[in-house]
């Protein structure tokens, strides 16, 4: 009879494999949504219109700023390029110009951190009309107290504003992306928001309010009004599309709603720490 293989392999306690840590996948300092790109994008290939003739560059300022004189009934006799088209389009248009790079860049600084929240939340077709509709607000906000103004109004500052207003409504919700408790890009944009009169309760909502009206306040760096002789910021289109960004959120918020006693706990993400 055939005796059964004898186990060759050595006895005893084997050594335990060295252990493998796998890091976690990093995530990017800063990355964009497609939709806030697109957006950025846009309003760069747009401001290539300094490159045209003056006469050029001025006429698409006329057409397409937004100019509360046009509004005017009274002067029948004035004639402003873009015609009844301009009337309202403009309302939208005027937020795709600036001035100048300067102009240009502190909208976009301002709008990284807090469109890309907004893009990621709500998605593309969202994002595109909330920031049409902001505009829309800002420009209502300026024809309202600018009633004769013959200067065109031009800059994204409104929308950039509302935009700002809309991201408050969620940023210092536990795991957003201004907690403390901070998830990762995509899920920090769709925690739920916290209910209006709620975040006009928490004191960081509040703190941002000041800082923000401050800062429109002294540095005004926003929506211009550009003609040959002033340069002018028109803040009360900033005022308008904020409102319209704190107010109208709702509307196009996807995420369900949070629930009241989910929210005090959620704006207890510093006091826990403490």
């Amino acid at each position: 009879m055939d005796s059964p293989p004898q186990d060759s392999s050595p006895q005893g306690p084997q050594p335990a494999a060295p252990a493998v840590h796998e890091e976690a996948p990093r995530e990017p300092i800063l990355t964009l949504p497609v939709a806030l790109t697109a957006y950025i994008a846009l309003l760069a290939l747009i401001h290539l219109r300094v490159l045209l003739p003056p006469e050029l560059e001025n006429w698409t300022i006329d057409v397409f700023g937004f100019i509360p004189k046009r509004y005017d009934s009274s002067l029948l006799n004035l004639q402003i390029p873009g015609g009844a088209g301009a009337k309202v389009w403009s309302f939208v248009t005027y937020s795709l110009l600036h001035a100048n790079l300067t102009h240009l860049g502190f909208n976009v600084l301002w709008l990284l951190p807090f469109g890309s929240a907004l893009a990621r939340r709500f998605g593309a077709v969202r994002f595109f009309v909330f920031m049409a509709v902001t505009a829309a607000a800002g420009a209502l906000a300026h024809l309202v107290t600018h009633e004769h103004a013959v200067a065109p109004m031009i800059g994204a500052s409104a929308s950039v504003s509302g935009a700002m207003a809309a991201a408050i409504r969620f940023a210092f919700a536990r795991g957003s992306f201004l907690s403390f408790s901070r998830s990762d890009a995509d899920t920090a944009a769709k925690v739920p928001a916290l209910p209006l009169s709620r975040a006009l309760r928490d004191g960081r909502v509040v703190a941002f309010l000041a800082v923000w009206f401050g800062v429109n306040i002294i540095f005004g760096v926003g929506a211009i009004g550009v003609d040959a002789e002033t340069t002018s910021v028109a803040w009360q289109a900033h005022i308008g599309g904020f409102f319209a960004g704190l107010l109208l959120f709702a509307l196009f918020d996807p995420v369900p709603r949070v629930r009241s006693d989910a929210a005090d706990a959620s704006s207890r993400d510093v006091s826990d720490r403490v």
